[in-house]
């Protein structure tokens, strides 16, 4: 459930960045409410609730044909790609050399 909530938000926000910029999920907490069957159909809703520069946060909803199963929060930070893997790079660095 916590992967499908993080999928689910990545590709809503992915939609809205630029080329060079993606999302890293910092935060989940859900609610695990009921259990779904082997072969039901479940539907993930998200919502953004707030904005704050580069952190985005939504609210989630997982409900399988019968029941809400599911209620979550999720934060994603967005990040340029490059300034990420020049960070990653010296991190590399610093811990392997070069």
């Amino acid at each position: 459930m916590v992967e499908d909530i993080e999928y689910t938000c990545h590709e809503l926000i992915q939609s809205h960045l630029d080329e060079n910029e993606n999302s890293v999920g910092t935060h989940v907490s859900v609610d695990h409410l009921g259990a779904t069957l082997e072969g039901d159909t479940v539907e993930v809703k998200v919502g953004v609730i707030n904005i704050d520069g580069r952190r985005v946060s939504f609210e989630a909803e997982v409900k399988d044909t019968l029941e809400v199963v599911g209620r979550g929060k999720h934060s994603r930070f967005i990040i340029d790609i490059n300034k990420t893997f020049e960070r990653l790079n010296a991190k590399h660095e610093k811990l392997f050399g070069k």
